[in-house]
């Protein structure tokens, strides 16, 4: 499978703003209220154990044979005392934090491409442009071959990271010129181009194709009115634009709905609750309870609610934290039907707390959360496949897919996130997920229940080996997206400069 990305937009090259604890809203669920007198660490302990580490510390930097470096050295005793905690808290060093910053708000200085790296012919090749961006507006499309940035030609970056260098490059302070030399096809003539890099914003609300002009057509099928919503992860943009989404659908006679949620590794508690109570018209959202906060709960109101009209969710094992959330509210509340493969199960809330001033910052699991029903969906590290944990489909919904299945459903959704003039590309590959939902709802919609046999529904939970995915945290509380969702989402997406 091609190695993708997209410079300047993907899910994972988004912006990030982290919180302060002074900053933090009084009512957050997590981190914003001391220990009791009765947990406060002792004093003389805690002092003790301190002067363990600076003596240990000074010992090095003063005996060690070679020298040190003593940032280094720091840093890696900090993530030594994560590694006792659970795998979501994490240390950001200043030089991930900027990263970690684009993932969270979906914003950056590029000039608005997707690539993937064409390893047969060793250039970066055009997925598309964004529209309205720099090199939209420079007659990049589709199809065009990078083959030089700022006079470097591709084809000499560093192997196994030539993808990653040209989005570096392509990346950078908006108002700063980039040059690329551009290979338009059945043109033999290298054009130079010079874009000027501007504020990237990555869309998270996407449809099933694009329309000519690029921008996403969210009616799947015009004549029943079945609308189709892909959410890859949820950050500050993600409710605004779902809004958007849904709005538009409204007003082109909508009839049913079916929300995509596979390969969405979360993101921001806030947008998950403020997308849930948009279909839900009242009870509890979601709970949160840690051993330094009180527990909240989050309810949802009836103003603004998209209800009376059928709805499927898709989940598969990539479905992760924000992404149970929401599916497990509208699972419990039965506004939808879940659809799909039982997701990954990651129940832990995320703060980020600045450290130097802003300059680093640590990811810190402060708290639990529990879906409407009460039970907490994390998946701890001797959970069975007997457990309770994860958000499951609906009895009659599990549609499976293999690691090959999923292995052709990137390339085929690949294909199809490409603006589309004629047949999409990749229609050879059946998705037995969507065609189940569509199956659903138009049985909701017609008042007829389609005969399934027992053997045609997959069943078989794929046995390979699964990505690693994060969550984010609370609005007041900071937000927070474990970097371990990284590669899952360049596995499914193209990255973006």
């Amino acid at each position: 499978m091609a190695w993708i990305a997209a410079i300047g937009i993907t899910a994972f090259s988004a912006g990030i703003t982290v919180a302060r604890a002074q900053d933090e809203a009084p009512d957050a669920p997590a981190g914003q209220e001391q220990p009791a007198a009765d947990q406060q660490p002792d004093s003389e302990e805690y002092y003790e154990l301190m002067r363990v580490f600076v003596d240990t510390f000074e010992q090095i930097d003063r005996n060690y044979v070679k020298d040190i470096d003593r940032r280094e050295l720091v840093e890696a005793a900090v993530r030594g005392m994560l590694a006792k905690l659970d795998p979501y808290s994490d240390y950001i060093s200043p030089d991930d934090l900027a990263e970690f910053k684009e993932v969270i708000d979906q914003e950056f200085g590029g000039v608005g491409i997707q690539v993937h790296w064409d390893a047969e012919h060793r250039e970066i090749e055009v997925v598309t442009p964004l529209p309205g961006s720099p090199a939209y507006a420079a007659g990049i499309r589709a199809g065009d071959r990078i083959v030089e940035i700022e006079g470097e030609p591709v084809k000499g970056f560093p192997e196994g990271r030539e993808l990653q260098q040209a989005v570096e490059m392509l990346k950078g302070p908006p108002g700063e010129e980039v040059s690329v030399g551009v290979k338009h096809p059945d043109v033999e003539e290298i054009e130079t181009i010079k874009l000027t890099r501007d504020i990237i914003q990555l869309d998270t609300v996407l449809g099933d194709t694009r329309n000519a002009d690029g921008t996403w057509n969210f009616m799947l099928d015009e004549e029943r009115k079945i609308g189709y919503i892909r959410l890859t992860h949820f950050t500050r943009r993600s409710a605004d634009e779902m809004r958007e989404a849904l709005r538009g659908l409204r007003d082109d006679g909508m009839q049913a709905l079916i929300l995509d949620l596979r390969f969405n590794p979360g993101g921001l508690l806030q947008a998950a609750i403020e997308i849930s109570d948009m279909f839900i018209e009242e009870g509890v959202i979601v709970s949160t309870d840690g051993r330094n906060s009180r527990p909240r709960s989050w309810y949802a109101k009836r103003f603004g609610t998209y209800s009376h009209f059928p709805m499927a969710v898709l989940v598969n094992r990539f479905s992760a934290s924000a992404s149970e959330i929401l599916s497990a509210c509208l699972q419990d509340h039965e506004r939808a039907v879940v659809i799909g493969q039982r997701s990954w199960g990651k129940g832990s809330v995320q703060n980020v707390i600045e450290l130097e001033g802003g300059d680093s910052a640590l990811k810190l699991t402060t708290a639990s959360y529990h879906r409407p029903s009460g039970k907490n969906i994390h998946r701890f590290p001797d959970a069975s496949e007997e457990d309770e944990w994860g958000v499951s489909p609906n009895e009659g919904f599990e549609v499976a897919f293999s690691l090959e299945e999923v292995t052709r459903y990137q390339e085929y959704r690949r294909a199809r996130d490409l603006p589309q003039v004629d047949e999409p590309a990749g229609a050879d590959f059946v998705d037995t997920q969507l065609d189940r939902a569509v199956e659903y709802i138009t049985g909701e919609l017609t008042g007829e229940t389609p005969d399934r046999p027992a053997d045609e529904e997959k069943a078989t939970e794929a046995k390979d080996e699964k990505k690693q995915s994060d969550d984010s945290d609370d609005e007041g509380a900071g937000a927070a997206l474990d970097r371990d969702l990284i590669p899952l989402v360049r596995m499914k997406l193209t990255r973006a400069a």
